[in-house]
């Protein structure tokens, strides 16, 4: 697209608010999706005009300013949103980790597997002053959080070099705490999304053992979102189970400003995924996923498997998050090999059935087409 057709198509959009804060011409985002998250489907979704996202809690630095420097390449004076989680690290709970490893014994002797073994490291790092140094110098229009938001003195940080803030609320309340602490707009994240709960409010859940009590009261997307646009003055963004043109409308008309999508972006071929995890993509409907706290240790969708109905989807053993997915990681790596998700942990939102399969940019272009089209 020019310029020219670029503000045409972004001035038929009822709400201009979304395209204004981050300069976009479509307001539908990228979910910041890790593992499949890359910089490949960031200037796919940046390039058709929506806001190109990477994941960021699972990179090194170096690796971080690295794939920061290839979107920039690909997608030139484009805005970039860069996501990260802000967990609080778990403290050693060697008693725990125990029993974790316990009640996986079994699996690990079926598959020829030493259950003594040492536990590969968590791989998901929270938001801290070294990040922060990286936001310093890569200068991401947009930054977004997951799990609340990092210290004041750091969301202080982020806001001098110019970028706003956003973050996910899966409560009205944690809605109006996210306002209150600085986010420029809040992602209003249904039960039906894919991946990790963002929910942070009434516990901490990086060390207490999540139960169904704690999964049991979150709200869907289409009953969140007008509830939170009624409660805040800062723009909102709809996430959960919105896979088309009908979702993109039916968010915005219940007071949403804009869109993040996830699910449906995985399958795209940019999308970094095992074979295990596309197959069971194509073949997901809605009755397929559930919430697990088996992989991480806190609560995500994913696709049932072999770990999560033979366990129970939340298992009180589970470690803390993220410590929990080190003692799968030898059984993921011998099943996946063998072909078999049994032990990976397969994201995924409910609406799975209704993503269309195309190349990221032919899906934000399409999605953006035939909502417009609905809006006229």
């Amino acid at each position: 697209m020019t310029d020219a057709l670029n503000a045409e198509a972004s001035a038929h959009w009822p709400d201009q608010r979304i395209l204004d804060l981050f300069g976009i011409v479509h307001p539908i985002l990228l979910g910041p999706m890790a593992g499949p998250g890359s910089p490949e489907l960031a200037i796919a979704v940046g390039s058709a005009g929506g806001l190109a996202s990477l994941p960021c809690a699972m990179y090194a630095p170096d690796d971080l300013k690295a794939a920061v420097a290839k979107i920039r390449a690909g997608l030139p004076d484009k805005p970039l949103n860069l996501n990260f989680f802000c967990h609080t690290p778990p403290q050693d709970d060697p008693a725990r980790a125990l029993r974790w490893r316990a009640r996986l014994a079994d699996y690990y002797v079926e598959a020829g597997l030493d259950p003594a073994a040492n536990a590969p490291s968590p791989s998901r790092a929270p938001f801290d002053d070294t990040f922060c140094a990286v936001v310093e110098e890569v200068r991401p229009e947009v930054v977004s959080f997951h799990f609340g938001l990092p210290a004041p003195d750091l969301v202080a940080r982020v806001k001098a070099t110019g970028a706003k803030i956003i973050s996910s609320a899966t409560t009205v309340a944690e809605a109006r705490w996210l306002e209150d602490h600085g986010c420029d707009a809040i992602i209003a994240m249904g039960f039906e999304a894919g991946g990790h709960r963002a929910l942070f409010l009434g516990g901490d859940y990086s060390q207490t053992p999540i139960s169904w009590q704690d999964v049991a009261r979150q709200v869907g997307t289409f009953s969140l979102v007008p509830q939170v646009a009624d409660a805040v003055k800062v723009p909102v963004i709809a996430a959960g189970g919105i896979a088309d043109a009908r979702g993109i409308v039916a968010a915005l008309a219940l007071g949403a400003s804009a869109v993040q999508i996830g699910t449906a972006f995985m399958f795209s071929p940019e999308a970094k995924m095992p074979a295990v995890h596309r197959a069971a993509l194509e073949a997901a409907t809605d009755e397929s996923t559930a919430l697990t706290n088996i992989f991480t240790g806190r609560p995500a969708r994913g696709i049932m498997n072999r770990v999560m109905r033979e366990i129970g989807p939340i298992a009180p053993e589970a470690s803390a998050f993220p410590t929990s997915g080190g003692a799968l990681a030898p059984l993921r790596a011998k099943a996946e090999a063998e072909g078999r998700d049994d032990f990976t942990n397969l994201w995924c939102g409910q609406s799975a059935a209704l993503s269309p399969r195309l190349p990221a940019a032919d899906l934000t272009r399409k999605l953006a087409k035939e909502a417009l089209a609905r809006l006229a």
